[in-house]
């Protein structure tokens, strides 16, 4: 897969309920908010725009971080 990049936001914008969220982008396209959902057991996307202060506080995450459960979404998400 190229040019995707997943970012966090280590500044704890995250979920009211404190589940982990990730930000994802491929190659200049739209920006992605990926939100595990508890009741439907998956990872939901939406697209979202991000403001210039969000954007700043984000940090790129290594993909071993990622949950394989959402790696494998991603996977399919952006398929080539």
């Amino acid at each position: 897969m190229t040019e995707l990049r997943v970012y966090t936001n280590p500044a704890g914008a995250g979920t009211s309920d404190g589940g982990a969220v990730f930000y994802t982008r491929r190659s200049g396209g739209p920006y992605y908010r990926w939100r595990y959902e508890e009741e439907a057991g998956a990872w939901r996307a939406s697209r979202v725009g991000l403001s210039s202060q969000t954007l700043r506080a984000l940090g790129v995450s290594n993909w071993q971080t990622v949950p394989a459960a959402l790696q494998a979404k991603l996977l399919k998400h952006y398929l080539d």
